[in-house]
């Protein structure tokens, strides 16, 4: 693909505030961002709230969240087709003037049995152009008492067609397209004919967008010609499917980017997962921004839809997630300890980070996994002490209670050296010491590496509940 030296890049994503930023919402935002960022163009932002029973200033601000979160900034924008409808009511007074536009007067009725008689001829159920005038032509009478829609006046002959980014070569007979509605009886503009507007005031060089609107493509492109405007050049691509194959919806978990961010996912790994949903660089699976920006190329957006896929959102999250400073992740991770009910100053968290980073895949992970040092202690239940605390394992662990005592070095490094030199004096493996000490001390059967767990714990802590276990 070339880009035109003449018309510089300038790609929107143009959301419609009804609800969160959706996962494929998400995606069109994040290439229609790396394609402007790419070619060194500009990114606009546009909120498309003409549906007003639906658009709500708490979805207006969802989107606003899950765009911050993921740093898709826009260089211009946020824009509200609501602010603009003079603009669009003055374009279609022009249309109107200029005859690429009319008011009909058919009923919603009158249409659908328009329609009705298509089907039954086995043509395509369409408007017949009742109200539209031609040169001979004489129109029927104004009815009383009915408001009209307007309706653009689409070619009827030859095809639109355009080259898709994505799809390659995409063509319509205007034959087969209605006389589109550009405006509602009470005069408000519809959604084609504001996209249309936006565009073209906007100077939009690129529409990056979901398949789902490949069939508004052909309307949008001969509303603009109309307009003397030159078309964006538009990529549709295909929709996201499930792990099931079915296309993604809620049954199939959070599909809202702003739950990634409650889940415990970084953002920098969502965008690197939702840039590999349906676009590659060779064999290359995780990558900065900086890297998804350099090679972003259009030509490797795929025609095949994509394939959610939790467990491979985990793995790229685990490999970001260790790339992160231990300070870096205790910062991020002390609201979510607080959140339950966990004290994060309670010890060293940029070490507790350190130690767990490697066997967690999110911040809930890390976050759950601190309680074990900054949450309340519970000792172990009774199945458990009667399951792992039999009397050999309480005699081990009074002798190791005496020699811990007297352990002066209480690093990691140290407790490593008194748990070996203890087995070794006892004679037994390193599970008959290990597992009942966990028990004892954390009230868990599992824990990360028991001297780095010790030394995180403290000596106080640990010599206080390995008494009170042995008492119990």
């Amino acid at each position: 693909m070339t880009v035109s030296a003449q018309r510089p890049v300038r790609t929107r994503f143009a959301p419609s505030p009804t609800g969160y930023l959706h996962l494929g919402g998400a995606r069109t935002a994040l290439f229609s961002w790396a394609f402007a960022r790419h070619y060194g163009g500009t990114f606009v932002l546009r909120i498309e709230d003409t549906d007003l029973e639906r658009s709500t200033p708490k979805a207006v601000q969802a989107i606003l969240d899950g765009m911050q979160w993921l740093a898709l900034t826009p260089d211009e924008g946020p824009f509200y087709q609501m602010q603009r409808m003079d603009r669009y009511r003055a374009v279609i007074a022009d249309m109107l003037a200029k005859g690429t536009a009319y008011y009909c007067y058919s009923t919603p009725e009158e249409v659908e049995a328009m329609r009705e008689r298509a089907r039954a001829i086995g043509a395509k159920p369409r408007y017949d152009g009742t109200w539209r005038p031609e040169p001979g032509k004489t129109l029927p009478p104004i009815p009383e008492g009915i408001r009209p829609v307007v309706r653009f006046r689409s070619p009827l002959e030859g095809v639109t067609a355009w080259d898709d980014l994505v799809k390659g070569p995409i063509s319509f007979d205007n034959g087969e397209l209605d006389d589109l509605v550009i405006a509602r009886p009470d005069g408000t503009p519809t959604y084609n004919f504001c996209v249309v507007v936006d565009d073209w005031d906007m100077q939009i060089s690129h529409v990056i967008r979901g398949d789902d609107h490949v069939n508004n493509t052909p309307r949008q492109i001969n509303i603009l010609r109309a307009l003397g405007a030159e078309p964006p050049r538009y990529g549709h691509v295909p929709m996201i499917l499930g792990p099931d194959g079915e296309k993604l919806s809620k049954r199939h978990g959070a599909v809202s980017v702003m739950e990634y961010d409650k889940l415990g996912y970084l953002p920098e790994a969502m965008v690197n997962y939702l840039a590999r949903l349906g676009w590659s660089h060779g064999n290359d699976e995780l990558f900065t921004r900086e890297q998804l920006v350099e090679w972003f190329d259009p030509r490797h957006l795929s025609r095949s839809a994509a394939q959610w896929d939790p467990k491979k959102l985990n793995w790229v999250n685990a490999h970001v997630l260790r790339q992160h400073s231990p300070e870096d992740l205790a910062q991020r991770v002390a609201p979510r300890i607080s959140r339950r009910g966990g004290n994060p100053q309670a010890a060293d968290l940029p070490a507790i980070m350190a130690l767990l980073r490697e066997r967690s895949e999110t911040l809930e992970d890390l976050a759950e996994g601190a309680l074990l040092f900054c949450g309340p202690y519970r000792p172990a239940c009774a199945e458990l002490r009667a399951e792992v605390l039999d009397e050999a394992a309480v005699s081990l662990l009074r002798a190791f209670l005496v020699q811990s005592q007297a352990q002066a070095d209480w690093s990691e490094a140290g407790l490593d050296a008194l748990i070996k030199a203890f087995i070794k004096e006892h004679g037994v493996k390193m599970p008959k010491l290990a597992i009942p000490l966990r028990v004892a001390v954390t009230g868990q059967k599992h824990t990360p590496s028991i001297g780095a767990v010790l030394a995180l714990l403290g000596r106080t802590t640990v010599l206080e509940r390995l008494e009170a276990s042995l008492k119990a």
